[in-house]
Formats: C-alpha cells, sequence, structure tokens
C-alpha cells in the first residue's frame, strides 16, 4: 500500500492475508491496545499504593510494562502499521490555543484576584 497522503508518516505496509482469522498485524495491534490499558491501570496503581514496598513492585512491573508497549509500536511502525499524523505549524498553534482557553475558562480563581 502506497503512502500517498503527504501529512501521513509511515513505512512501507508490510502485507498481511486479508481474511477472518487473526494476522499479525491483528495479532500486534490487540497486544499494543492491551498493554496501553494496563499502562493506564498500572499507573492509577502507582498512584494509590498506599505502602512503599507494593509501589516499588508496582513502579517495576509498570516500567516492563512500557518497554512492551514501546516494543511493540515500533514493531507496528516498522511494517507500516501504525501511521502518524504530521503537524503543521497552524495546527499546533490552533491546539495551543484551544487548549490555552480552556485552561483560562478552568481556572477557579479567574477574577478572583487579591491585591
Amino acid at each position: 500500500m502506497e503512502n500517498n497522503n503527504p501529512n501521513k508518516i509511515k513505512n512501507p505496509e508490510t502485507p498481511v492475508p486479508k481474511t477472518p482469522q487473526m494476522n499479525d498485524r491483528d495479532f500486534l495491534n490487540d497486544a499494543l491496545t492491551t498493554e496501553k490499558y494496563i499502562s493506564s491501570s498500572y499507573s492509577t496503581a502507582l498512584k494509590e499504593a498506599s505502602h512503599g514496598s507494593l509501589y516499588r513492585t508496582i513502579a517495576s512491573i509498570s516500567q516492563e510494562t512500557e518497554d512492551c508497549h514501546r516494543n511493540l509500536y515500533n514493531l507496528m511502525f516498522k511494517n507500516g502499521w501504525y501511521a502518524l499524523e504530521k503537524e503543521t505549524p497552524q495546527t499546533i498553534q490552533q491546539s495551543v490555543q484551544q487548549f490555552s482557553n480552556y485552561m483560562q475558562s478552568q481556572d477557579p480563581y479567574r477574577g478572583n484576584l487579591i491585591q
């Protein structure tokens, strides 16, 4: 499959069979999705661990999960099964402006300045 979109950052796609059975891309995508979910769960567990030893154990396992997540991402990207969008300076500035506006609207102290 050719990369016809100039805003896509993608390697040439490694072909996989288009059948109802799961292929290598499907398995990797499923594993990556699972690692994303697990990473998020470990992040919550780390924030709420009440015991130092438990925290260190979860932190160690969490790092292994993050490394696995990164390796799966790299493998999918290498095979052309994961693409990124190239951002323009205009879209980046638009995102910054949207975030700034959101943060200003959520500021509980806005308009309540102590003088």
